[in-house]
């Protein structure tokens, strides 16, 4: 793969999504720094990878979830990409979590810089010859100071990593061949085949233990589908506000679309809807948005009430609705707090986040 022209970036760190609604706003200017730049390959051409500098410019040190900065082997979707002006599909992980730990943090001490290389043809399809475009955007959700501090914007929403669009003009015509997504490369896992069906759904690497607890599962999956559906065929009250904003009239036809959807795709009884019990990772759950309808329940899941907030049920349609060919959401942000705060500040990201999709559907604490 030949590059032809890079244009290099850098750029402050913008505000992005959104905030819990209790956190206090702050005025402070985003302490952290990014450029991206095309990484060369030993032949001088590009592979697909990008080289990423962030450097924390305040007298503080920054703590970041892990999951939120680019690293070696992409956990979420950090960045956005097009090929002559149509976007490119991510195919890594799309992972549920629950809040971060000590552990979860990346620590970026007052002047330090982190230095990575990213393989965007892991996750991306880099192959095809044209110009791409690619953005770091990626939420900076429970970011925060050493003083505390949490790192929003003045209206409270958290900051975000939004470099300067890279632009790149690759010529595939040259290659030997071409990389391949490699949506099962590296951690949490890749797939599984085959499995053993139990009551319409696949099951792959799962205990009889684990067949009737993710079983009950599906069976109030598809009870929270069918009434999330049901009340977004009537009419728009605290329920849809809360989790999705204010009311529009294609706001609420875009909700009703993805939830006929979930409900069509989850209701699916021979075989297609896999339980893949293969993870031992803490979250609760992870999907690859390409590869309908597999899902990977983790540690967290669990552990987690068969319904409720955070729930197996819940955690079910969270995963669900990342496929592409059932909403295609998105992780904006995490937790009742963040999405509730979401709906509120940008009811267009709400509609595109997994979680809000998740809470409306478990409607806990009940509303109408």
């Amino acid at each position: 793969m030949k590059l032809i022209n890079v244009v290099s970036c850098s750029a402050v760190l913008a505000g992005a999504v959104a905030a819990a609604a209790s956190a206090q706003p702050s005025t402070r200017a985003n302490p952290l720094r990014v450029s991206l730049v095309a990484a060369q390959a030993s032949s001088g051409g590009f592979l697909g990878s990008v080289d990423v500098t962030i450097t924390n410019t305040s007298n503080h040190t920054v703590r970041v979830p892990k999951w939120e900065l680019p690293s070696d082997f992409l956990e979420a979707k950090l960045f956005q990409v097009s090929r002559d002006g149509q976007p490119v599909q991510y195919q890594g992980p799309m992972i549920k979590r629950g809040l971060p730990n000590a552990a979860d943090f990346a620590i970026l001490r007052a002047g330090e810089t982190l230095r990575t290389t990213v393989d965007l043809s892991g996750s991306y399809d880099m192959s095809k010859s044209g110009e791409y475009v690619v953005t770091l955007a990626s939420p900076l959700q429970h970011a925060s100071l050493s003083n505390g501090e949490m790192l929003k914007n003045a209206n409270g929403v958290p900051m975000a990593i939004r470099s300067v669009p890279l632009r790149l003009w690759v010529d595939g015509s040259d290659m030997l061949e071409a990389k391949a997504p490699t949506a099962g490369k590296g951690k949490p896992g890749g797939g599984g085949s085959g499995g053993t069906v139990v009551n319409g759904v696949s099951y792959v690497g799962c205990s009889n233990t684990q067949i009737n607890g993710a079983g009950q599962a599906v069976v109030e999956a598809r009870k929270y589908a069918e009434n999330g559906k049901g009340y977004l065929a009537g009419s728009a009250g605290p329920r849809y506000t809360t989790w999705f904003g204010a009311y529009t009239s294609s706001r609420w036809s875009t909700a009703g679309q993805h939830f006929a959807a979930i409900d069509s795709a989850i209701d699916q009884n021979a075989g297609q809807v896999k339980i893949n019990c293969g993870c031992n990772q803490s979250y609760y759950a992870y999907v690859y948005p390409t590869r309908p309808y597999e899902i990977f329940v983790c540690r967290a899941f669990w552990n987690a009430p068969l319904t409720g907030t955070d729930s197996k049920a819940g955690t079910l349609i969270h995963e669900m609705s990342h496929f592409n060919v059932v909403a295609g959401t998105d992780d904006h942000v995490y937790g009742q707090s963040g999405a509730k705060s979401l709906a509120i500040s940008d009811p267009a990201s709400a509609l595109d986040n997994a979680d809000n999709h998740e809470y409306f559907a478990e409607n806990n604490p009940f509303q109408n």
